[in-house]
């Protein structure tokens, strides 16, 4: 018996986006497009008659802004979204507003040769709607802005600056990697971080969470020394390595090919982790699709590393988790809410001894 096809509804104001988004849906064998809507007050009669199990959304439209009806959809109908984002400063700043409302993930707009360019992302289109038509949707909680103070004050162990967290995630890590942040202490050991993400948007995204969060969370500089207290998010376009220079960790930036697809990725970061960190890292993976990080995570873990995994219940996509669990390379599955509260301790238990390697 033949699976049924995934059904996509796709809504955008541009005729061009909505004609390249059916050919490209529909020249996979596992989904279709089973309507095109120009705005959100069709699409919202659209979707009641169609039944879709994956919608993509633009971000701009006329009639309601895409936010507002994102908003809307996902307190009464909350269903598994993609955004398709425009590669702009205030494009990415209104998608991480999106992601924290509740849309899965996101697929970029070109800025010039909109077909060859949409054409191009074919795969990665295909992909992004296969792990949304799976995802585990949930209702935003948003908190307001500057509620930092909301999350549970933890307190650090006294930590040498060896120590390091190494932490990887793709679909719906973005607001678990603020979830993650969020608790940390001021004097919290570094965190170095690869989520995937175009370039530009790694931007917008450390922005927001340096906002949110105790510690500064920044976009990594290549030659930057890694210190406690700060938050290390690899940009869009590059992949982060840990490095060493004399007795100091240092953020290394390369334009090196994609791994496993992606730059940054999840492995590289790790694998450098495993090299340079050893027995002084603490490692996390997240939710995400793929199997990004499951190879670098065991090598962190024959180095001496320990290992957590977040657990399937909390996952948007238990992808990358999943992953790193089958090869070996996790100690604790742990849901997201405790996550931070077992890293700490965890650390807690490495006394203030540096774990020379």
């Amino acid at each position: 018996m033949t699976a049924a096809k995934i059904k996509v509804l796709c809504v955008d104001d541009s005729a061009l986006i909505r004609s390249l988004m059916t050919e490209i849906i529909n020249s996979q064998p596992d989904m279709e497009v089973v309507g095109t809507a120009p705005d959100p007050l069709v699409a919202r009669e659209m979707i009641k008659r169609l039944n879709p199990d994956v919608l993509t959304l633009d971000v701009e439209m006329p009639r309601m802004d895409g936010l507002d009806f994102l908003e809307r959809l996902m307190r009464l109908r909350p269903m598994p979204v993609l955004m398709v984002s425009s590669l702009t400063e205030r494009g990415s700043e209104i998608t991480m507003r999106a992601l924290e409302l509740g849309a899965v993930d996101f697929v970029t707009k070109p800025k010039l040769g909109i077909r060859d360019g949409l054409m191009d992302y074919t795969d990665t289109i295909a992909d992004k709607i296969r792990a949304a038509s799976r995802a585990r949707v949930r209702q935003a909680h948003v908190p307001e802005t500057g509620t930092a103070a909301a999350a549970p004050i933890l307190r650090s162990p006294l930590l040498s600056t060896e120590k390091l967290i190494i932490l990887g995630a793709s679909t719906g890590g973005t607001e678990a990697i603020k979830d993650f942040l969020m608790p940390l202490p001021p004097d919290s050991p570094a965190v170095l971080i690869v989520q995937h993400m175009p370039a530009g948007f790694t931007r917008s995204f450390a922005q927001r969470l340096d906002g949110l969060c105790r510690i500064t969370v920044k976009e990594a500089v290549h030659g930057e020394r890694v210190l406690p207290g700060y938050a290390y998010i690899a940009p869009g376009d590059s992949h982060l390595r840990l490095a060493r220079s004399g007795a100091n960790y240092v953020a290394h930036l390369s334009q090196e090919a994609p791994v496993n697809r992606h730059r940054p990725s999840v492995d590289v970061l790790f694998d450098s982790a495993a090299e340079h960190g050893g027995k002084n890292v603490i490692g996390v993976i997240l939710t995400g699709m793929g199997k990004d990080g499951a190879k670098g995570m065991l090598r962190m873990r024959e180095a001496g590393a320990y290992n957590l995994a977040q657990d399937e219940s909390t996952c948007i996509v238990f992808g990358m988790p999943k992953e790193a669990i089958a090869a070996g390379g996790v100690h604790e599955v742990v849901p997201l809410h405790a996550m931070t509260q077992r890293v700490m301790a965890r650390l807690a238990t490495y006394g203030t001894r540096a774990q020379r390697v």
